[in-house]
């Protein structure tokens, strides 16, 4: 079995799965596959790129199964002229899927070397609408404005009240939170004049959001 067969009886797969759960967006899943997830995993991983399975990256880092992935993104609502910012670029793969829908999006991440690597792939595949940074996405940069939708993939202890003023009014906000050591709820929050609407989803476990950059790696 060649490998463009094994990417599309992954996809065909994961599509199935994800309809099993009611979510039929065509727009998010045209863009999933105009963005080979293949090309994100780790090489000894390629045979598992669409599977449930979350997947060891450099840097101690993870890539969240191709189940979540897309739940996350399917819970955002995006669409076109959207601007978007991701704390944790991990592998890229959000990030260029995101690219495929709204008009812009910057990721950010504590690792150069995850940066470096994404950044090298977002190349590959022609993308051009994607900022990546090395950084602090807790920190808010002058020069990036507000935001449609902000995706977080690790878990703050309590709502991180502090990304209101890096919403646009009715802009949506997707994270975890709980303790590392404790139960953990994705939750949606929808800012409405200068506070949340907080939206409980479901139990996630994420690594805790950890302040600055890596000093090595």
């Amino acid at each position: 079995m060649n490998s463009r067969l094994t990417e599309k009886e992954g996809l065909a797969a994961l599509v199935l799965r994800l309809r099993a759960e009611g979510i039929v967006d065509k727009q998010l899943m045209l863009a999933v596959e105009q963005t080979p997830r293949g090309i994100f995993v780790p090489p000894i991983y390629s045979d598992q790129a669409y599977s449930r399975r979350t997947l060891p990256l450099d840097c101690g880092e993870c890539m969240e199964g191709a189940d979540l992935s897309l739940k996350l993104l399917h819970l955002l609502d995006l669409r076109p002229g959207q601007r978007v910012l991701e704390v944790g670029t991990g592998s890229g793969f959000t990030a260029a899927v995101m690219a495929r829908i709204v008009d812009r999006v910057v990721t950010v991440d504590r690792y150069t070397t995850l940066v470096h690597l994404a950044v090298q792939k977002f190349s590959h595949l022609g993308i051009e609408n994607i900022a990546a940074h090395v950084g602090d996405g807790q920190e808010r940069r002058t020069t990036d404005g507000t935001f449609d939708r902000i995706l977080v993939t690790a878990a703050f202890r309590e709502t991180p009240r502090v990304f209101a003023e890096r919403l646009t009014s009715r802009g949506v906000m997707v994270a975890a939170i709980g303790p590392s050591d404790g139960p953990q709820m994705l939750v949606r929050l929808t800012k409405v004049g200068s506070r949340f609407e907080r939206e409980d989803l479901f139990p996630v476990r994420f690594q805790p959001v950890l302040d600055g950059a890596a000093a090595i790696l």
